[in-house]
């Protein structure tokens, strides 16, 4: 969160590849879909309006306070999450797809992946950003510490990318990283970011 991932996928984007962007489908399909709704609406009551819809500050407000409610979320909508990746990737197999997702390394799927790369920028940074999308300081330091540190993802990453810098310089990052990916495999990758 607020490290860059998006800016980079964007880029990876540009570069030819087809994105996958979990959030977007957490957010479009999951959280629309009536039986994941009714999922919610009897666990969180009052993170359901009148209108079916789910209020995600209400939910995001349970789960990042609560480990045993993320926990139950995660396994209401990880395995239709992943679902949704394998049909997507079985509908063009010949493409070179970017997965953008965040807790990679905690839910262990590092090994459905050719690469994985890690966009890495300072505490102070991913901070100031959560910041400035209008996520209170404590709600985003309550979302990060959910999340593994930034020295664990770097080790596990096959790749890792500063984004400390302008976008320039991580579009660079990015352009010279997609040609290296494609010279270690030249059959169709898929890369998570």
């Amino acid at each position: 969160m607020g490290g860059g991932k998006s800016t980079a996928a964007r880029f990876f984007v540009e570069e030819g590849f087809r994105l996958l962007d979990a959030d977007r489908i957490v957010r479009e399909q999951l959280l629309t879909d009536p039986v994941v709704i009714g999922q919610i609406a009897q666990r969180f009551p009052d993170a359901v309006d009148a209108d079916n819809r789910v209020l995600r500050p209400v939910l995001a407000g349970y789960v990042f306070g609560n480990d045993a409610d993320l926990h139950w979320l995660e396994g209401v909508l990880h395995p239709l999450l992943y679902a949704k990746w394998r049909e997507a990737i079985a509908s063009e197999p010949m493409a070179e797809w970017l997965i953008e997702a965040p807790l990679l390394f905690e839910q262990n799927l590092e090994n459905w992946f050719d690469f994985t790369v890690c966009v890495a920028t300072t505490s102070a940074n991913q901070l100031v950003r959560l910041i400035e999308r209008g996520i209170t300081q404590s709600l985003a330091e309550q979302r990060i510490s959910k999340q593994l540190p930034l020295a664990q993802k770097i080790e596990k990453a096959d790749f890792v990318l500063s984004n400390d810098g302008t976008p320039d310089a991580l579009k660079l990052q990015v352009t010279h990283l997609a040609a290296r990916l494609r010279r270690l495999s030249p059959a169709p990758i898929t890369v998570k970011i």
